[in-house]
């Protein structure tokens, strides 16, 4: 069992659990990710390690409410256990060895770009964060990247916070005003990223994108989280999550991410409906 040690609500949909997990902690680099069941009768997935703090033994997992399970994570409390936590899992990002670096995280990708931008920022690169959401109530992790960049940049597609438009306008911008990056590294939507890649090529940088297929053991047996990069079969869990932006098969990625959609959305009402009838009887 892992307890709860800290719950943070970031915004109407997404948490923070910080969970007590010593060895994970003093053992996950920048871009890995753990495996965990919120009981013991439930689904893994994977949640990427936003933080690890080795002095006090704990992990940061930060989970947006989009399915029965991270909607049963975002129930849990101080105190509340998991059932399981395995990882550190997935090969760690490399953070060393840039000198200006531009950081783009998309809507609950932030919690993927964070660690990795801090890691760099420590690391000695000129840091820019391009970080974006849909509106002010999905806004969060500003202070966060704040304090691990050099500038950060908070766009709303909407408007209601920071500079009106997509992280890809802002992006653009950047990019014909200073052309000297030696990294572009992107977290978020499968569209999102595709987007930043197909921006950066012409331009000649390096693009790095943190892939988020379905997992299911974190192994690599499975062949779930497969996905196709420069034409060969690759797995995320194992060989990612993190591949060539310019290289990645883009269109393949969108459709097997949708296989599940509805039975997801069917679940998660189930799961809703389950827990309504919970509360009511507390």
């Amino acid at each position: 069992m892992f307890p709860v040690v800290r719950k943070e609500v970031l915004n109407p949909s997404t948490v923070r659990l910080v969970v007590r997990a010593p060895e994970i902690a003093a053992a996950a680099r920048a871009g890995q990710f753990v495996v965990l069941r919120a009981d013991s009768a439930g689904e893994r997935i994977p949640i990427t390690v936003e933080r690890s703090d080795t002095s006090a033994g704990t992990i940061s997992l930060v989970i947006l409410v989009a399915g029965a399970t991270t909607r049963l994570l975002s129930h849990k409390n101080a105190g509340d256990v998991l059932a399981d936590v395995v990882g550190p899992l997935g090969v760690p990002d490399v953070t060393k060895g840039y000198e200006r670096v531009l950081i783009i995280g998309g809507g609950v990708g932030c919690a993927v770009a964070l660690p990795v931008a801090r890691q760099m920022h420590i690391d000695g690169a000129y840091t820019h964060a391009l970080i974006g959401f849909r509106s002010a109530d999905r806004v969060m992790l500003v202070c966060d990247f704040q304090a691990a960049s050099d500038v950060c940049t908070l766009l709303t597609e909407d408007g209601t916070a920071g500079t009106s438009g997509r992280v890809t306008d802002e992006l653009m911008l950047v990019l014909q005003k200073d052309k000297k990056y030696d990294l572009v590294f992107a977290a978020g939507p499968l569209p999102m990223m595709r987007a930043v890649s197909e921006m950066t090529r012409p331009f000649g940088i390096k693009t790095v994108v943190s892939m988020n297929p379905i997992m299911i053991d974190g192994t690599g047996m499975c062949g779930v989280c497969r996905i196709t990069v420069d034409g060969t079969i690759r797995f995320a869990c194992v060989e990612g999550p993190s591949f060539d932006g310019h290289l990645v098969d883009y269109e393949e990625a969108i459709a097997r991410a949708s296989f599940y959609r509805d039975h997801e959305r069917e679940t998660d009402a189930h799961i809703c409906r389950l827990l309504g009838e919970v509360r009511a009887f507390d």
